[in-house]
């Protein structure tokens, strides 16, 4: 995909130079930056929309916090610690599938469960670091946890672009009968839809997508990509439409002015912190603005 990387990046360039764009747009990692945030802004928009309706925001929390312990075992195993994608890949879905596994053959609530789980990985990544902390340095670890969207590649755009292509492919198609699953499931087996299956799919989904943007955002900072801009959107939408239009917006807006704005005004704060403060501020706004103007309702689906 690299002719492709290279024509949105003499795209750039071009208006850069015309001044359209700062001039940090001439730089290649701004522009590898700015290329991943076209692809997970959307991705992220679109699936947080179903995060906030199905309440499982702790849900991608966890998630996040399991990769630590993906790379604690990949690192291990002998995969390359700075893109540790098997191990990660592996282990949380693993962890994803085995958690939605026991919520359904429990009495427990969710939250509660979660919180198990959660402890139970992050105990088991903290014991492996022992391990791993002379193979690796300090900085692969505090990028697994913070992230860092300037330091994306080619090689990270491509899994990108297969994970976009994967989740928009299934989601695309599925959207409608996942949303109606989480609201009425009854209603939704009746009109023909596999519930369950349905709910597993999502899982898969939220935890590739999570795993794939650790390094953009990073692990302790993922979830807020997910449920923030989607919440935002909830505040001013009043159709479904507007949810999920709302919510792209928001979340691809978050991470272009979290790249560009540090570095436009020389804030010295990390891009991944950047991102998630946009996304909170545009919260804000539109918290107000729902206030102010009565409130907002999204209608749901027929």
């Amino acid at each position: 995909m690299s002719p492709v990387y290279d024509a949105l990046r003499a795209l750039m360039e071009w208006l850069a130079g015309h001044g359209a764009l700062p001039n940090a747009f001439f730089l290649q990692f701004v522009a590898n930056a700015v290329m991943a945030s076209l692809l997970i802004g959307p991705l992220l928009g679109v699936l947080g929309t179903m995060v906030v309706v199905k309440r499982m925001a702790f849900f991608s929390q966890a998630i996040g916090n399991a990769a630590l312990t993906g790379v604690s075992i990949g690192v291990l195993l002998g995969e390359s610690n700075t893109s540790p994608y098997i191990s990660m890949f592996g282990f949380c879905l693993i962890f994803g599938v085995v958690l939605r596994y026991t919520q359904q053959r429990t009495s427990l609530s969710s939250d509660v469960l979660i919180g198990v789980f959660l402890s139970i990985s992050l105990a088991i990544g903290a014991s492996l670091l022992l391990f791993v902390s002379a193979r690796m340095n300090t900085h692969v670890l505090e990028n697994i946890m913070f992230g860092s969207i300037l330091t994306v590649n080619y090689g990270d755009l491509d899994l990108l672009g297969v994970v976009f292509f994967i989740c928009m492919t299934l989601g695309g198609t599925f959207y409608n009968q996942m949303l109606l699953g989480s609201i009425s499931p009854s209603l939704a087996e009746v009109r023909g839809a596999q519930v369950r299956v349905l709910e597993y799919a999502f899982v898969v989904l939220i935890t590739i997508v999570t795993v794939a943007c650790v390094k953009i955002v990073g692990a302790v900072l993922v979830e807020a990509l997910l449920v923030v801009p989607a919440a935002a959107a909830r505040n001013v939408s009043r159709s479904l439409r507007e949810f999920v239009g709302y919510s792209v917006l928001f979340s691809t807006a978050s991470c272009m002015l979290g790249i560009v704005m540090p570095m436009q005004f020389n804030i010295p704060i990390p891009s991944g912190g950047a991102i998630i403060l946009v996304a909170a501020a545009l919260f804000a706004v539109t918290a107000v603005l729902r206030n102010a103007l009565g409130g907002f309702r999204v209608a749901r689906p027929a």
